[in-house]
């Protein structure tokens, strides 16, 4: 948080002495913002739609392999 305050304090003090239009500031902020949501994204390693449904597709798959193999043992112990 003190780090925020003090880019705070930094870019009002360049807006006060005439570095900084409100435009300047816009884009800084909007950049930085920009910025920190990349980060925050990246580190929750998200994937792609086409990822997602690759791999929900491969999950089904094998949910249904799994499901059989339990109905053959199943049939199994029942038989044997």
């Amino acid at each position: 948080m003190e780090k925020y305050n003090k880019i705070l304090k930094n870019l009002t003090e360049l807006v006060e002495k005439g570095f900084f239009t409100s435009r300047d500031l816009k884009k800084a902020v909007e950049e930085s913002i920009k910025f920190k949501l990349e980060s925050i994204i990246n580190k929750l390693n998200l994937v792609s739609r086409e990822e997602f449904e690759v791999q929900k597709k491969v999950i089904q798959k094998l949910q249904k392999e799994l499901n059989k193999l339990k109905t053959n043992k199943t049939k199994k112990k029942k038989n044997g």
